[in-house]
């Protein structure tokens, strides 16, 4: 059974978890410090466990509490007023729960790449060479936390594999990319480069064809591209796109066609979430 705690001071020094969740940069300091995260909603709080990762503790009001208790544990449960959840949070939680989550170690991007490709090939019964398809999406500084969220919730969607993060990529476990996704990012496998300007090497060493996405219209249409077993699409930042060096490192530029009369009307590109989700749709043919 969880152990239940009421609490009635925001300023309660066994809250700190919990402080002032829409400081930013508060926010990335202390969750890197401390290696937790937070998990909004009795949804996304199940997803969590469900992926593995350990509750720390849990902040909510008596009426939220029985949707939570048979996935909690032992875990500490403090127990207070809407009121001083709001203090604490500094914003209503409509969700009603906040759970403090200890992070996972991230594996190396070869590590995981690896991992994927042989647990496709052994599903199948197969060789590592002669495995099912593998897609990956690979993630070139963004770093809007929503766009983040909301590109693994496409990824999950539809069936990509893994996701490839450059180093000052923002984090998938900020607890606004955790509630754009809906939980997604428990469910797709991550890891984040070291080195951002040799970081395409490790995807080519096994056998990744890289394709990168831009909104250049001379580039071939991404539904038009010869796919190999392993590709790799790479995303841009959300202003300027895809740097100049992973533009001329991959093996093609690739581009989402666009309405002839769209220039006409001002529209020169896709949004970045908008344009993952098309394009990891092209991926399911």
């Amino acid at each position: 059974m969880p152990e239940l705690i009421p609490v009635e001071d925001p300023a309660d020094p066994r809250l700190a978890d919990y402080v002032r969740l829409r400081d930013v940069e508060l926010r990335k300091s202390l969750e890197a410090e401390r290696g937790l995260f937070m998990a909004e909603g009795e949804k996304v709080i199940r997803r969590a466990v469900a992926a593995g990762y350990p509750v720390r503790s849990v902040l909510t009001t008596r009426r939220w509490l029985p949707g939570l208790e048979d996935v909690l544990g032992g875990a500490r449960v403090y127990v207070a007023s809407d009121e001083v959840m709001e203090g604490i949070a500094g914003f209503a939680v409509h969700r009603g729960a906040l759970a403090s989550m200890a992070r996972l170690e991230l594996p190396a991007v070869k590590s995981l790449l690896s991992g994927t490709l042989r647990k496709a090939a052994g599903e199948g019964g197969l060789s590592l060479d002669e495995g099912p398809p593998c897609r990956v999406l690979v993630l070139e500084d963004l770093v809007d936390h929503g766009n983040v969220g909301a590109i693994f919730r496409c990824a999950a969607a539809l069936g990509i594999d893994a996701v490839i993060l450059s180093p000052r990529c923002a984090d998938p476990l900020y607890r606004r990319s955790v509630k754009v996704s809906m939980g997604a990012v428990f469910a797709v496998p991550y890891a984040r480069m070291t080195n951002w300007y040799d970081g395409l090497a490790e995807l080519r060493a096994l056998g990744f064809q890289t394709l990168a996405l831009t909104p250049d219209q001379s580039a071939i249409p991404i539904d038009k591209v010869l796919m190999g077993e392993r590709v790799a699409l790479m995303l841009g930042c959300e202003g300027d796109g895809l740097s100049s060096r992973w533009l001329h490192e991959a093996d093609q530029a690739v581009c989402i066609a666009m309405s002839p009369t769209a220039m006409d009307l001002g529209v020169d590109s896709l949004n970045v979430v908008a344009a993952a989700a098309i394009a990891c749709h092209s991926f399911m043919r």
